[in-house]
């Protein structure tokens, strides 16, 4: 019974010790960055600020964005529905009385607009 628990023990540790060596994280403590070094420096300097912003059905505008120093780096343009209205399947139906018949169809369309600022 004793070799038999002895087993199990060196069996359990043997079991934790893979675990442990099998983790990709990283484990150095002692790691500090360091304000000046030069390769963090220049790859501060060289990361720009990007915004992506959607403007549908004309709502809204970008100019305080380019009146701010952002620039247009690319816009892309689909067609998309603003408003939708209600309307009776047919002549006989009475929207209001019966739900089922009701159908909802697009009423204006417009714009959405999809801007990728950068500064």
């Amino acid at each position: 019974m004793n070799k038999i628990t002895n087993f199990l023990k060196a069996l359990n540790i043997f079991f934790i010790l893979i675990l442990l060596s099998s983790c990709n994280g990283e484990f150095n403590f002692n790691k500090r960055i360091k304000n000046n070094d030069p390769i963090i420096n220049s790859q501060k300097s060289n990361t720009k600020d990007k915004l992506e912003i959607t403007i549908s059905c004309n709502e809204e505008s970008i100019e305080e964005y380019l009146k701010d120093g952002w620039k247009i780096k690319n816009k892309t343009s689909k067609e998309k529905v603003c408003s939708w209205k209600s309307m009776p399947a047919n002549n006989t139906c009475d929207i209001e009385k019966d739900k089922g018949c009701k159908i909802i169809k697009p009423d204006n369309f417009g714009t959405e607009t999809i801007y990728l600022l950068e500064k």
